[in-house]
């Protein structure tokens, strides 16, 4: 069975800086691209990045602007999003999604819980 466990998350202050981590379990993670979400409540899950199964291509949302990054260690089976000067408005619960391909086909089928981050102004 497939599962996906993030964490990292946490309060910090606008500028600051997170490192988010995704350990896979259950799937030979290196075959599967990976992917970060986003959600406030009451809004809908938007994207943040992607990155494909060997970690050669990546994939941002407009708004990351430089600012996050996405990587993973296949040796690891984790993948991780780095997040840099930070903004209130970054304020989300952040979720990993496997993809269904090696590729970034926009599909995904399985979801982390998701963990919590916090930007106080």
């Amino acid at each position: 069975q497939v599962q996906l466990a993030e964490s990292g998350g946490g309060l910090v202050q606008a500028g600051g800086s997170l490192r988010l981590s995704c350990t896979a379990s259950g799937l030979t993670f290196s075959n599967f691209a990976m992917a970060w979400f986003r959600q406030v409540p009451g809004k809908e899950r938007e994207f943040v990045a992607a990155i494909t199964g060997g970690g050669g291509v990546t994939y941002y949302a407009d708004f990351m602007k430089g600012r996050f990054t996405i990587t993973r260690d296949n040796a690891k089976n984790t993948v991780y999003l780095q997040m840099n000067s930070l903004k209130p408005e970054d304020t989300a619960v952040y979720y990993c999604a496997k993809g269904r391909t090696v590729l970034h086909s926009r599909a995904y089928d399985y979801w982390g819980q998701g963990t919590q981050v916090t930007v106080s102004s």
